[in-house]
């Protein structure tokens, strides 16, 4: 094992004892209770606008272990990636059916979950792709499977291989672009370049040379319609650890929700909203938010070299999933960027959402649409929100993987 790797495994464990920490502390609150119904299931008491509110669809009761993302891939029919835990291969794929008003407010209601795959190795991304199959990351490698009969096995056809998977940051994001190209992220080993004599090179190893971490990778389809694999190239680096991803189509702009630095203070450094472009570089690990000096880094790299931020989010915010809903869409999520905030300090759990402009730029402040995520005894735990997804009938699907849970956002009608 190099010392990469090392210190990879190092900071792995370091990130799983704060992750297990966090996760005792939220715990304390216990479960989710429930009262009255939300558009016909069980209500739980989350903030929302006038109008909304939040339902518990599914918990441990129901099988899930470690949820990380949700998707519909027919109307009324959803997938879901459930890690399992950080340890390599215990994911799985798991199918379930929503009607669209439960026949009573049970808590929470009776979903039944089919295992499509598993033995899947720290799995994250789950996207429907233009070739009309469900493309998954896992942790080394990208895969992709047809839609078959409901509830049936599926046989993952493997994309891309061999992917760089050590460290802090092993996850697989997938955001499909324009023109047969698609964008993944190759997360850094490490929370600041630190090495295993405490300290930080420059240039960082895992932003140098030609196949970076810390990076958002490119890859080119073939044309339909097989949509084979070509070839793939860094695209944007500079980057910790970009599980959040989202291509707004028509513009064609590729945003990038920016997992900083782990400082111990509560409000810094920030966390970025970033628009990436080509052959840029985006500051990590020498700087944080809007081109300040890095810990470590002061007075070593002019931050003037790497390229700002479109927006800036609460320090520990932690956007662990984007949704850019197209302008067209009959929702009332139309033309906004959706972003899952999983962070347990007080900047984070909830989901927001930015108004996009013509060019696909986020605008102003962010819209609240979840919040109030604090844990409170016999009532909820702290928020732990790492997945979102908007189905067909308009409502906004939510899993937890801390509680294990599967919430929704809906009309609160009676």
């Amino acid at each position: 094992m190099n010392g990469l790797a090392r210190r990879g495994g190092a900071m792995l464990a370091l990130a799983l004892a704060i992750a297990l920490a966090s996760f005792a502390s939220s715990a304390e609150a216990g479960p989710y209770a429930t009262r009255g119904s939300c558009a016909g299931f069980a209500r739980v008491d989350l903030r929302t606008p006038p109008g909304w509110c939040v339902a518990l669809l599914a918990d441990a009761s129901a099988g899930l272990r470690f949820p990380r993302r949700v998707l519909e891939v027919q109307p009324g029919r959803y997938w879901l990636i459930d890690m399992g835990s950080w340890e390599p291969g215990r994911g799985r794929l798991l199918e379930f059916s929503l009607p669209a008003r439960a026949a009573a407010a049970s808590s929470p209601p009776a979903l039944a979950f089919s295992v499509l795959a598993d033995k899947l190795d720290r799995p994250l991304a789950l996207v429907l792709g233009p070739d009309g199959k469900v493309w998954i990351g896992e942790a080394g490698r990208i895969s992709r499977t047809a839609i078959g009969p409901v509830g049936a096995p599926v046989r993952l056809e493997t994309v891309i291989d061999g992917l760089a998977s050590s460290g802090a940051h092993p996850l697989k994001e997938i955001a499909f672009g324009a023109n047969g190209r698609f964008y993944f992220n190759l997360g850094s080993a490490t929370d600041a370049c630190r090495n295993e004599a405490g300290q930080q090179p420059l240039p960082c190893p895992e932003v140098s040379g030609p196949a970076p971490r810390a990076s958002v990778w490119e890859a080119t389809l073939g044309p339909a319609p097989a949509f084979a694999f070509q070839a793939m190239r860094p695209f944007a680096r500079g980057l910790r650890n970009s599980v959040a991803l989202a291509f707004v189509a028509g513009p064609d702009v590729l945003l990038q929700g920016e997992n900083s630095i782990d400082y111990s203070d509560e409000t810094a450094p920030p966390e970025e909203l970033n628009l990436l472009l080509d052959g840029v570089h985006y500051g990590w690990p020498y700087c944080t938010g809007a081109r300040a000096a890095a810990r470590g880094y002061e007075g070593r790299f002019d931050c003037k070299q790497s390229e700002a931020p479109a927006l800036l989010w609460p320090a520990h915010a932690a956007p662990l999933q984007m949704l850019a809903v197209p302008a067209k869409a009959n929702n009332a999520f139309a033309g906004q960027l959706l972003v899952a905030w999983h962070g347990y300090r007080a900047g984070g759990h909830r989901i927001v959402s930015h108004a996009l402009d013509a060019k696909g730029r986020p605008q102003g402040a962010p819209r609240i649409w979840v919040d109030g995520w604090t844990a409170q005894a016999g009532v909820r735990p702290l928020g732990a929100p790492t997945g979102i997804a908007v189905d067909a009938a308009g409502r906004l699907l939510i899993v937890e993987d801390r509680h294990k849970t599967l919430l929704m956002l809906a009309r609160d009608v009676p």
